[in-house]
């Protein structure tokens, strides 16, 4: 008894290969994800050197991202985009941060928009102590201290 045909199983071969490399091919396509908020250029526009304050700003754009931390001087709203592509690690390839400031009084006094290209890349200097101990399991410790002490630091002398 015959089930299925040779034509049959080469159509279903054909067609399992094919959603295959379909799904392959999208799983390769790139993601791009957004994240933060950047106010538009309408919204800035109704920001007003030297008459706005912190609480008008808030009201006209909305909360920042980010608050400046001597000082309240400013707030800041940061926007970035980043393509996810297959296993490879996520690559920035937008930034867009509004800088805000603040007088000593509370009033806007610079509106500033940077990018990606405006940005530069800060080393991070990383500083360890180290300790003296070679062998610092606690067992090499107890071990090593044997024969390193004599009766009379243990009594005490008088």
């Amino acid at each position: 008894m015959r089930i299925m045909g040779r034509s049959t199983r080469t159509a279903i071969r054909r067609n399992l290969a094919l959603m295959a490399l379909v799904a392959l091919v999208t799983a390769c396509a790139p993601v791009m994800r957004k994240h933060g908020y950047a106010p538009i250029e309408e919204d800035l526009a109704q920001v007003v050197v030297g008459v706005d304050t912190r609480e008008t700003v808030l009201e006209k754009i909305g909360a920042p991202t980010i608050t400046g931390v001597l000082n309240e001087s400013g707030i800041y709203y940061v926007s970035s985009v980043f393509r996810h592509f297959g296993a490879a690690a996520p690559e920035e390839i937008s930034r867009e941060v509004v800088a805000i400031s603040f007088n000593a009084q509370g009033l806007v006094t610079n509106v500033a928009r940077y990018g990606l290209e405006d940005g530069e890349v800060v080393v991070l200097s990383r500083r360890v102590t180290e300790d003296n101990v070679r062998d610092s399991t606690l067992i090499r410790q107890l071990l090593g201290a044997i024969g390193n002490f004599s009766a009379t630091d243990l009594i005490g002398s008088n």
